[in-house]
């Protein structure tokens, strides 16, 4: 699930950029798009040039580098299991005692501050838990997803139950498919409408009864009409 990079970052720098670290919140986005959310390249946002986080941004050499975020999750809590229709980006910066568990596989990955990019495969049902007892900070980048050359049919997902529990069915039947289909480039224009609790994407012809069959009850697939 945790696959280790080639790239890395002083410890030194790790710890002056947890020391630069101005909120407490769940979720920071550091950088801010180009462009389309999951296709186009990210840039860091202004505020963040010339701080330790411009230098731990930087140290992640690719060209597929999505939304950046630090992730903070405070000692004895954990997340509901999920998957994600995006590989990750992985920088652990501070915490003890804290996992990435892959559900799917029932292993538990132990994180820890040791300067290392790695890569995740996160189509896989996955949680995050934090069993010490000081906050775990994380630098997590999406990698932009694949443009299709062979997706044509225009379809749409809405829920007809509760949000909370339409994204955990979501998360739990879906996202692990898409996740899947997204590198196997047989889907595009992946857009999230967080409004109506909906999403739309194009899909290969070949594989649409293949997704309508993995949709659980409570979520509705339609197909858009064109023109």
């Amino acid at each position: 699930m945790l696959i280790h990079t080639n790239y890395t970052v002083s410890k030194d720098v790790i710890q002056q950029s947890i020391d630069n670290i101005q909120s407490n919140d769940f979720r920071v986005t550091i950088n801010q798009p180009t462009g389309d959310f999951f296709y186009d390249p990210w840039v860091i946002k202004p505020q963040y040039r010339d701080t330790p986080w411009e230098i731990l941004y930087d140290s992640l050499e690719v060209d597929n580098k999505g939304e950046a975020r630090i992730i903070h999750l405070h000692g004895g809590t954990c997340y509901s299991s999920h998957a994600d229709i995006d590989d990750r980006y992985h920088l652990n910066l501070s915490g003890n005692k804290c996992y990435l568990i892959d559900l799917d596989n029932q292993k538990m990955h132990l994180l820890s501050a040791d300067g290392r990019w790695y890569n995740m495969d996160a189509g896989r049902r996955h949680a995050a838990a934090n069993f010490g007892n000081r906050p775990r900070y994380q630098l997590v980048v999406r990698q932009l997803m694949t443009a299709s050359k062979t997706a044509s049919v225009p379809i749409e997902i809405i829920s007809t139950i509760d949000k909370e529990d339409a994204r955990f069915l979501f998360d739990d039947h879906v996202s692990p498919w898409l996740n899947r289909a997204n590198k196997q480039g047989i889907i595009d224009d992946f857009n999230f409408d967080n409004l109506n609790n909906s999403l739309s994407f194009k899909i290969d012809q070949e594989f649409l009864q293949e997704l309508y069959s993995i949709i659980p009850q409570g979520l509705v697939l339609n197909e858009k009409v064109c023109g």
